[in-house]
């Protein structure tokens, strides 16, 4: 894989969208995309992750990294210059790199670390591990396809677990992945901890049953939300923090 000067590094984005006015007050004010330089695309009413980013993808032609972001995820000022420039770097250490993002987990298994610089629901997340880094896992809240890698998202992920299948589909492509320092703001309204919505609950249990079907012959796998060491490990897990059905 060639690997070119950052400011060659041609972007694009993708996001989907469930209300538009996350949308409006999140990425949508994001300063790089507000110059208008950058194409991004909206999908609206999509199934899953993959029905927005792979319908995206073919039209990439002219698109070397194809970004997905969610609509909750503020873009600061200069953010796709630092996302090139530590993505070049990555690229420079790691020629076979087709999977980037923001944050997620280095080593593999239960050995796993986390790694990344994020804002995260009003938290600040800088973990100690030097950027850019290899890692075995990534969180959706933005996660970068290197367009010439043939990589693809999973429909059957659904709207969880799609950016640690990517990397995985990676490894088994002989590619890597990695967490590049390109600091964001992620807005989501989904809780931080504690108890889940019983609809969240069984949507999880959906996406993390294919998910640990498709990759049982690698666990353990740790996610930056999950440590599955077997299957039925995030459905137990979700359930024990599910609000209780009222009566």
């Amino acid at each position: 894989m060639e690997c070119v000067a950052p400011n060659d590094l041609r972007l694009s984005f993708v996001t989907c969208v469930s209300r538009m006015d996350v949308l409006s007050q999140q990425l949508a004010r994001s300063p790089c995309l507000q110059k208008g330089s950058l194409a991004w695309t909206a999908y609206f009413n999509c199934t899953s992750a993959a029905q927005a980013f792979n319908q995206a993808l073919r039209g990439s032609t002219s698109t070397d990294w194809l970004i997905w972001v969610h609509q909750d995820v503020y873009l600061p000022e200069d953010w796709d210059q630092q996302f090139r420039q530590s993505l070049t770097q990555a690229m420079r250490q790691w020629p076979h790199l087709a999977v980037a993002g923001v944050y997620g987990i280095q080593g593999a298994g239960n050995q796993g670390r986390r790694a990344g610089h994020v804002l995260d629901r009003g938290q600040l997340l800088q973990e100690p591990t030097p950027l850019p880094c290899l890692v075995e896992s990534l969180d959706e809240l933005l996660v970068a396809v290197r367009v010439s890698s043939g990589l693809q998202m999973d429909p059957a992920m659904g709207f969880d677990f799609y950016a640690t299948d990517l990397v995985l589909q990676a490894q088994e492509a002989g590619l890597c992945s990695a967490v590049v320092g390109a600091f964001c703001e992620h807005w989501s309204d989904t809780p931080a901890s504690g108890v889940m919505p019983a609809q969240l609950v069984a949507r999880v249990k959906t996406n993390a049953h294919a998910f640990e079907s498709k990759w049982v012959h690698r666990l353990p796998v740790r996610t930056p939300c999950f440590a599955i060491s077997r299957p039925g490990d995030v459905s137990a897990f979700v359930d024990s923090i599910a609000v209780p059905d009222k009566a």
